[in-house]
Parts: C-alpha cells; structure tokens; sequence
C-alpha cells in the first residue's frame, strides 16, 4: 500500500513499504520532514514531472569506514597528491553539479530545482555536508548527504576527472566521524569498494 501525505509531519511505518522501497506520495520537502524522514530511514527519490515520491528499501545498500577497499591503483592516485580535497566549502557547486553532470546510462537526473533549493536550506542549518576535490583549483569531483546521528546518508557524487568520486569517498570515510555511509541505491562502483546489504533492522539500529 502506497500512503498519500498531507500537510501533516507524519510518515507511516516504513515496514509498510512496497517490496521495491516505495513508501509515501506527496507532502513537501520542508527541512521539518526532510530530517523526520532521514531520522526513520526514508529518502526522497522521484523526477522531473512527478509528486514526490519517498522510499525505505527492505534493505539497505551501505559503507561501513572500516570494510572501505581502495584498490591499488587508487593508492596510487592518492600518493601522487594530484586532488586536494575539502569539506563544506562549496556545497552550492557540488550540488549543482551533481545535478548537471552527464553520467553514462542515465538519461535525466532526480536532482529537481525544487530538491536541490531544500537540500541548500539543509546545508544553511548544518545539516546537509559535502565534500570537494579539487585539481588545479576547479572542482573535479565531490558528495554530498545528510548526517543523522552516527549515519552519512549518501545522496550523490559526481565526477568531471576520472576517479575524483572515489576520492571524495575516501576522505569521507577517513573522516571517522560516522559508523554507517547509508549508499540508498545499488551500484558496481559502490560494490567493488566494499559497500553491500544489510537487512533494514539492522540499518535502523545505527538510526536509534
């Protein structure tokens, strides 16, 4: 069953939701129901043209800082310091560009202007946090999410120089200031460094 929202700042139980991780239809993308949604492990997740739509897999695809694999190679890259990277300090760009920046196979993005404006009100109030890579002082790559207690909820990341993604990712994972990285959707990318399922009780545990 797919529940209608309201103007009321309630979600149902997300047990309820449909095999594929559809939960909700509607409400808004206030910063109130942004952070009751990520606070009960549902996330935003729809496309130009349609209601919002709000998801909470059965399971969830996830990074736990310590199983992060980093292949040779990417050592490699890391060594020869072509990246400097940041946090925060240019959220706006790394959103956008999450939002701009063609990626092969996919022919749109879900990251509406609408989604994008709440997630920049998020980033005012200290909520929402990114992460830049620069090389020669343009920006290569980043991430961006939400931190809810001892979980990085991953929203997005772009790359415009090879492996510039997967450094950012690297440095969020150095940063041993979350237990979790909460991935949402299923990747090869995220797979092969080290990302994988958990069951959704075990995912709400590190949320509690």
């Amino acid at each position: 069953m797919i529940f209608q929202l309201d103007e009321r700042l309630i979600f149902p139980d997300p047990n309820l939701a449909e095999p594929d991780g559809l939960l909700a239809i509607g409400g808004d993308l206030t910063p109130a129901r942004l952070m009751l949604a990520y606070e009960n492990g549902i996330f935003p997740w729809y496309s130009y043209n349609e209601p919002i739509l709000w998801y909470s897999p059965h399971t969830r695809f996830v990074l736990f800082p310590q199983e992060l694999k980093i292949s040779k190679s990417m050592r490699q890259v890391i060594h020869a310091n072509t990246f400097q990277v940041t946090f925060n300090r240019d959220f706006p760009a790394v959103i956008h560009a999450c939002a701009t920046v063609r990626r092969e196979g996919q022919a749109g993005t879900w990251i509406t202007p609408e989604m994008e404006n709440a997630y920049l009100e998020l980033y005012r109030k200290g909520i929402a946090h990114s992460i830049e890579v620069w090389q020669n002082g343009a920006l290569a790559g980043g991430l961006y999410g939400i931190k809810t207690g001892r979980v990085f909820c991953g929203e997005s990341m772009f790359s415009k120089v090879s492996n510039a993604s997967k450094v950012a990712l690297i440095a969020l994972c150095q940063q041993k200031n979350h237990e979790l990285i909460d991935c949402q959707m299923h990747t090869g990318h995220l797979e092969s460094m080290g990302a994988r399922m958990i069951s959704r009780e075990e995912f709400e545990t590190f949320l509690a």
